[in-house]
């Protein structure tokens, strides 16, 4: 007689990006959106949220990133409702909550800009194990910022789930936030 032992246990998605559930960091955040109003990751439960740090004068990572969930926004269709797509600033000094309310709802109007003092960022940053760095220009405000350039997922109930690699196109992921979304 053969006998097949089958595992039990919960069954895990087939996610094209890196599955990060149960890391012990990027639990949560405490920060303005763009409109002032104080937020947290627990404000957005019941979406899946996707988190982006980057600062509103990079010329080439940050903009390419929203467009890239722009368009994966357009290929969710209707399901792009629950979906929350937030932009932390990495360079407070210059990203006021004007520029952040101008900057992020322009790829989407969905888009959200949040921020801090320094000091909230740097934690912020610490807590998501993301790097970034101020480069000097030519002059004081000429600046760029060298930082990590993927995404957090959280899923609808505040778990972290995913971390999206930058400039892969808008299906891998669009496929990923499906499989949340159901």
């Amino acid at each position: 007689m053969l006998f097949v032992l089958v595992a039990c246990g919960e069954k895990r998605p087939a996610f094209t990006n890196t599955d990060i559930t149960g890391l012990d960091y990027a639990k949560g955040f405490s920060l303005k959106d763009h409109n002032g109003k104080p937020v947290t990751l627990e404000s957005y439960k019941g979406k899946v949220v996707v988190m982006f740090f980057g600062f509103t004068q990079c010329p080439d990572v940050c903009p390419t990133t929203m467009a890239e969930m722009a368009g994966v926004m357009k290929e969710l269709g209707p399901q792009a409702d629950d979906v929350q797509v937030l932009f932390v600033t990495l360079d407070p000094e210059r990203d006021t909550p004007e520029l952040l309310r101008q900057y992020a709802p322009a790829f989407d109007k969905r888009f959200v800009g949040l921020y801090g003092t320094p000091a909230e960022i740097a934690q912020t940053a610490k807590e998501f194990k993301v790097f970034y760095q101020k480069v000097p220009g030519q002059t004081p405000d000429s600046y760029t910022i060298d930082h990590t350039a993927g995404s957090y997922v959280f899923d609808k109930q505040g778990k972290v789930r995913l971390f999206l690699r930058h400039n892969q196109g808008t299906a891998p992921i669009a496929h990923d936030l499906k499989l949340l979304l159901s």
